[in-house]
């Protein structure tokens, strides 16, 4: 080695065999706004008329409800002392056909749903499901959509299950990318919509800040 000489990096990778490749470094994409205000947002400019609820875990998925309370089954259910009921067990039994006559009304009327996230494939693990029973909506950054990876295997997907898709750019203004498809096949109310329906059922109450029943 000559004196006063330092071998690099390169001298070194190249004297071990090895070869050093730069890696690019890909910035990471971030919501520009909070999940309740790009929800507000994405609501409006599908226009979707309703309450747009907190983000809550159901079926395993976060997402945003959009719903409207109907105020005569509501005022219904106070009156015959029936409020929200959480246990997934008791609301199965509504459907079966020997207590579907005297099982309540559902008092929620869900507008949509909507899940905001980074990255398509998140958006639309927690969409899905409740696109089988409505309306729903991925809200991705714009950047998540101007990618071969969104145009090739997300936009498909989505037109497939209907749902819409709304972006927000880096000033978390929002713009429709797909408009949700309506003539899709939708499942018939069932033991998971009657229990959606009385968590959103539920999170209206305290929305409203109505009471819940009587005792």
């Amino acid at each position: 080695m000559t004196p006063g000489h330092t071998p690099n990096t390169v001298d070194s990778a190249v004297t071990d065999g090895t070869r050093s490749f730069p890696t690019r470094v890909v910035p990471k994409i971030e919501l520009p706004a909070s999940t309740s205000e790009l929800a507000h947002e994405a609501a409006a400019q599908l226009g979707w008329n309703g309450v747009v609820l907190p983000e809550v875990t159901m079926l395993g998925r976060r997402v945003c409800v959009v719903a409207r309370l109907r105020t005569d089954v509501h005022a219904e259910r106070i009156a015959m002392g029936i409020g929200p009921v959480a246990d997934r067990a008791t609301v199965a039994t509504w459907t079966w056909p020997e207590f579907a006559a005297t099982s309540p009304a559902p008092a929620a009327e869900i507008v949509g749903v909507l899940a905001v996230a980074r990255h398509w494939r998140t958006a639309m693990a927690s969409a899905v499901p409740f696109s089988r029973y409505g309306e729903a909506a991925m809200v991705l950054p714009s950047p998540a959509v101007l990618t071969e990876d969104y145009v090739d295997n997300c936009l498909p997907r989505a037109r497939t299950y209907g749902l819409a898709v709304v972006t927000a750019d880096e000033n978390a203004v929002v713009d429709l990318d797909l408009e949700g498809r309506t003539e899709r096949l939708l499942l018939t109310e069932d033991a998971v919509s009657r229990w959606v329906n009385e968590m959103v059922y539920e999170q209206l109450l305290a929305s409203y800040d109505l009471p819940v029943g009587v005792d």
